[in-house]
């Protein structure tokens, strides 16, 4: 095996994951090592070099019958692997990369390789059209119908972020509490006039759409949620690098709005309130670590397309 050392856990992933699991994940730090060597013995692996890691241990790898494929590996029991694994089963390798094998025991995903696999985010912003016209063609691939049993969670269960900020902050929080009730009324209304029910990505924007041969873009990284097939417009809003406040960035969202209800047959207003609502979400999340008293602000570009799109919502 290559492409690991232990010791070598970067900085971030052992941060991020230490700050979300908590003790659970400083135990599946130090396991981490062992957990890739036996996986990648148990499954005939070759262990490449990892990629930019964030929340998990992302690393090329080749299979004993020379097939590239990447191997993802996480805190076992986190919610973030029973929420992807069924969506990618769901999705079946239409729009998404194939679900090769899992071990959620070991919090272990084998996954295809996208190959040549550059983001969808090196369009942004000169062929910002082009981009957004992809990401519409694979919200089209990915949204099939739920299973039966489908085990994904439900859109609405992710209002709870909102409540939870509008408890614990209220008037006295770095977000504007008006718009945090606005967008929580927003979502309900939203989901109770679904127009369909779909499996969703989650997640869909720039970074998780990579360039591939066998269909044009796939996506990777899902979320996975069940709910109305708007949801999915919102992250394509605010990104890529939604920490990046250029006014220029902002500016493309009109064209896009009206691009995609186009493309995706949708009504604008549709776009429009889904696209308000997972703005604010964006950075309630981020607003989920501050504290009072803190150096740092919440709030990023999301919550400037929230604050473009607020005079047209309907």
């Amino acid at each position: 095996m290559t492409g690991y050392r232990s010791g070598m856990i970067p900085r971030e992933l052992a941060g991020n994951v230490v700050t979300v699991w908590g003790d659970d994940g400083a135990r599946w730090l130090e396991k981490l090592p062992s957990i890739l060597d036996t996986v990648a013995r148990d499954w005939d692996l070759t262990v490449a070099e990892p990629y930019e890691l964030s929340y998990h241990y992302v690393t090329r790898v080749v299979c004993g019958d020379g097939e590239p494929a990447v191997l993802k590996l996480g805190v076992p029991g986190a919610t973030s692997l029973a929420e992807e694994v069924p969506a990618l089963a769901a999705f079946g390798g239409h729009g998404a990369v194939r679900l090769l094998r899992v071990d959620f025991s070991r919090g272990a995903r084998l996954l295809e390789r996208v190959t040549p696999g550059r983001r969808l985010r090196e369009l942004v912003p000169r062929r910002d059209t082009e981009a957004t016209s992809a990401l519409a063609a694979v919200m089209k691939r990915l949204h099939v119908p739920p299973p039966a049993d489908c085990s994904i969670p439900d859109v609405l269960s992710q209002i709870e972020a909102f409540d939870d900020y509008a408890t614990a902050h209220g008037e006295s929080g770095p977000l504007p509490l008006d718009l945090i009730v606005r967008a929580a009324g927003l979502m309900r209304e939203l989901c109770a006039s679904a127009t369909g029910r779909v499996v969703l990505h989650g997640d869909l924007h720039h970074d998780n759409v990579l360039r591939a041969a066998r269909e044009p873009w796939l996506a990777i990284d899902p979320h996975g949620l069940v709910g109305d097939p708007g949801y999915d417009v919102g992250a394509s809003l605010v990104n890529p690098d939604p920490d990046d406040r250029d006014e220029a960035l902002t500016a493309l969202v009109p064209a896009r709005v009206e691009q995609l209800a186009e493309e995706l047959a949708m009504p604008v207003d549709r776009v429009v309130a889904w696209g308000f609502v997972k703005a604010v979400m964006s950075d309630v999340w981020t607003a989920e670590q501050w504290t009072p008293g803190a150096h740092w602000s919440p709030i990023s570009r999301a919550f400037d397309v929230a604050r473009l799109l607020l005079p047209r919502l309907a």
